[in-house]
């Protein structure tokens, strides 16, 4: 199978080829599909957050694609059935966290495509539980997304509580912030985008947006008091600038709700007007299956639009590139036209005979 590998923080992946490998119990195979290139997948190829992946290694958490073998003791997913690889990969399911649906803060999880193999490649394995189930009628290439950008955003807007009629503004649109102007919309809020680039915010309008800042041509906590201030502000861009913006954007007992994971994050605030203003500062970390149950539902009903392209694996570099400069108006989805399924490529292996 073909698989892009990081074998060095901060250098070209290596697209070669691996042998597809087998599910351990609890496990299954999947041949995927698809698999969005999400800004935390090159935060994981630079080796940039403390806790660094373990070289070599395959980046990708947003893999959607159909499960071809069975580990011993399986029995709640079967072969055949489409499924997506989200970012929890594993929980331990005994934890206080786990135990009272708080799984995403699990202290003994681990990661898809972080640390564990991910889904930029032909074949991986999941553990059968994480592996959430993908209804029949959302394509793969608009699952991919919502499984990592769509479930993130939801649950963001979930732990702000946002109120019918409050201003929700979304600082930084892209794969996630595209998704969390409609899900704010659909809680009822008033939603306002702001980003450096015209093309994304008018995007943001076509989605639902009520108003657009473009933070390049005027001060955007100027403009969004002008719009009555922010109830909550969502930050998904990665700028430093930014995070101070969201809070002086802020209205009495407003939510600052923070997602983005810059490299060298530092937040300072004042502590007189986080107090006096009842400020409250939310970390929210990605959502858990039923989260990502309900993203999927939610999509499947035509209540979410998914704005993605199609990029070749063999192409995982430029890709990567092309989201650094910012040239991508939501989100790249690699797209496995070429896989076959494991019994077919097990015969190919065995008439050639190399190692695949």
């Amino acid at each position: 199978m073909q698989a892009a590998t990081v074998t060095q923080y901060s250098e070209p992946l290596i697209v070669e080829e691996r042998p597809i490998p087998s599910p351990g119990p609890g496990e299954v195979l999947v041949r995927l599909e698809a698999c969005g290139l999400c800004h935390t997948d090159i935060h994981a190829i630079n080796g940039d957050w403390p806790v660094k992946p373990s070289l070599p290694f395959v980046p990708g958490h947003e893999g959607v694609g159909i499960v071809e073998r069975l580990g011993d003791g399986v029995t709640t997913r079967t072969i055949g059935q489409r499924v997506a690889m989200p970012w929890l990969g594993h929980a331990c399911g005994e934890c206080r966290y786990c135990v009272d649906g708080r799984e995403n803060l699990c202290e003994r999880q681990y990661n898809t495509g972080y640390s564990r193999d991910g889904g930029y490649a032909e074949y991986a394995l999941a553990d059968a539980r994480f592996a959430v189930p993908v209804p029949d009628d959302i394509s793969p290439i608009d699952a991919a997304p919502l499984t990592c950008a769509g479930v993130t955003t939801y649950a963001a807007v979930k732990a702000a509580r946002v109120v019918p009629g409050e201003r929700v503004v979304v600082f930084g649109i892209g794969g996630l912030g595209h998704l969390a102007v409609q899900y704010a919309r659909l809680v009822g809020a008033q939603v306002i985008a702001v980003d450096v680039t015209e093309e994304k915010l008018e995007l943001a309008v076509q989605l639902g947006a009520d108003h657009a800042v473009n933070a390049s041509e005027v001060d955007p906590v100027l403009a969004i008091q002008h719009l009555g201030g922010a109830d909550v502000a969502i930050v998904l861009a990665v700028a430093p600038s930014v995070f101070d913006q969201a809070f002086r954007s802020l209205n009495r007992g407003g939510r600052l709700v923070l997602v983005s994971l810059p490299a060298q994050g530092t937040l300072t605030v004042p502590v007189f007007d986080t107090v006096l203003k009842g400020i409250s500062i939310i970390g929210s970390i990605v959502g858990t299956r039923q989260d990502l149950a309900e993203v999927f539902a939610l999509h499947a009903a035509g209540r979410t639009k998914v704005i993605a392209a199609p990029r070749d694996l063999r192409d995982v570099n430029a890709s990567v590139q092309e989201v650094l400069a910012g040239q991508v108006p939501a989100r790249l989805v690699f797209v496995y036209d070429s896989a076959l399924p494991v019994e077919d490529v097990t015969a190919t292996t065995e008439s050639s005979g190399s190692d695949s």
